[in-house]
């Protein structure tokens, strides 16, 4: 019988000949006229966070690309929201050409939507991708305001120059450097848990920066349950190196026993203060007799003194009592070597009837007092700025007293400008931890995403 080989070799070469033929035509094509790639699109990160006539937005990038196609040719839409209320298709903006594209929204109302992006490539192929987005409601001074996000519970800042700041989170022992001018995520962060042995949050609460290096304060006093945690008696320094976007924070030294020896040297003193018991097994710290740490700053001139603010107690412990000082006069050496702290003679202020919640000066030793409320409410409690000499037994002047319409509580003093001049103007930072900034009855330190968590910056005219 013949053999089919020569027949088998015949088809093959027929159909490789073929093929070859269809690849060629293909190649003299238009990309058009050729099957295209489908497009990519990517986000730098899958959920944003907005308000209702915010200024400065958080953003996000968009990467798009396709297979044989200029990435300048490709187009970017907003196709789509689940919930028009909160932000429309034509509420999304997209900036940018190339692969890399910007996008913004400017919010329409209070909640959640999803908003679909597309892109568009050649041949009219597309891909699409989902941002979930969350906007709060609008608030006074809206102009001012900034967003920081990634963290709710904003507690203490310090500011690093170019506009920059290092900020703390009582619910965390995570720093983070934010342009303070933008709202937005912030530019780096350092984890401090293990660089001072804490398991759990030291409830950072105060802040200041002498040359190089930031001094930083828990609260010192119990949690919320009147329990004990050894983490909140922590006192701890970091080396400042860099500034602005480029500022860099190197661990330097803790001290954890600030809060036994402040109950000492009350004690030994006549227990002016009620220290022991306001430390006591299930007293709470935010009690009119409680004991709380909310600021921290240097005496005039000095940069071995420091001036503890407490929250509470008021002085004495009721309503219309004054806020607490206590200076820490060797605290360079308290850090460094553990020396034991000496403290300086305690300072009264009249406060009208409210305590520190934060303290902060100029070079000049021009001083701002945050006072507010010492009692764990929300923020219908009264704010106030008062402006200071740093001097013992010179009384602080109020300076203005701060909306309380809007979600989250005063908490933070960034910088002092000169307060020589009219018309300067001091950004606060609020904690909204405990802040329904969705309206859906979720509190802000409980939310599933850290984009949708954020402080409120704001700025007042002082004087």
């Amino acid at each position: 019988m013949p053999h089919p080989a020569p027949r088998t070799r015949i088809r093959r070469a027929s159909v490789a000949a073929a093929t070859s033929g269809l690849l060629t035509l293909a190649a003299g094509l238009p990309a058009s006229a050729a099957a295209s790639a489908t497009p990519t699109i990517s986000l730098s990160a899958a959920y944003l966070s907005g308000a209702v006539g915010g200024t400065g937005e958080p953003t996000l990038t968009v990467k798009v690309a396709q297979s044989g196609t200029d990435a300048a040719a490709l187009t970017v839409t907003a196709s789509a929201s689940s919930r028009t209320s909160v932000a429309r298709t034509t509420d999304v903006s997209v900036t940018g050409t190339g692969s890399s594209r910007t996008v913004s929204v400017a919010a329409r109302g209070q909640g959640y939507t999803d908003l679909t992006l597309k892109v568009t490539g050649s041949g009219g192929s597309s891909a699409t991708t989902k941002l979930h987005y969350a906007a709060s409601a609008a608030v006074s001074g809206a102009a001012g305001t900034r967003y920081f996000t990634g963290s709710s519970d904003a507690s203490a800042a310090v500011d690093v120059g170019g506009g920059y700041l290092v900020v703390a989170d009582d619910e965390s022992n995570v720093l983070r450097l934010y342009n303070g001018a933008v709202s937005g995520a912030p530019v780096k962060t350092w984890d401090m848990s293990s660089k001072v042995d804490a398991d759990k949050e030291i409830d950072i609460e105060g802040a200041a920066r002498v040359g190089n290096l930031i001094y930083w304060t828990g609260s010192l006093g119990n949690n919320k349950d009147g329990e004990y945690k050894a983490d909140r008696n922590t006192v701890f320094t970091t080396t400042v190196s860099g500034s602005g976007a480029a500022t860099e924070l190197t661990y330097a030294h803790a001290y954890k026993k600030l809060r036994d020896k402040l109950v000492d040297w009350d004690e030994d003193n006549g227990d002016r203060y009620g220290f022991a018991a306001g430390t006591g097994d299930g007293q709470a710290p935010k009690q009119i007799d409680g004991f709380n740490v909310e600021g921290l700053e240097f005496a005039p001139g000095s940069t071995t003194t420091a001036y503890l603010g407490f929250r509470a107690p008021l002085v004495p412990p009721k309503g219309g009592g004054k806020g607490l000082i206590v200076p820490v006069t060797n605290v360079d050496k308290v850090l460094a070597s553990g020396s034991a702290p000496v403290f300086g003679t305690p300072i009264e202020l009249d406060l009208g009837g409210l305590a520190v919640r934060d303290i902060r000066k100029n070079a000049a030793d021009q001083y701002l007092i945050l006072a507010g409320s010492w009692a764990a409410d929300d923020n219908s409690d009264p704010y106030a700025l008062y402006t200071w000499d740093g001097v013992a037994g010179h009384a602080p002047v109020k300076d203005v007293d701060l909306p309380t319409t809007d979600p989250g509580g005063w908490e933070a003093v960034v910088s002092v400008p000169d307060l020589s001049v009219p018309g300067q103007r001091a950004q606060l930072i609020t904690d909204a931890g405990s802040a329904d900034l969705y309206g859906d009855g979720t509190e802000a330190k409980d939310l599933d995403h850290d984009e949708w968590k954020k402080a409120r910056a704001a700025l007042f005219t002082v004087s």
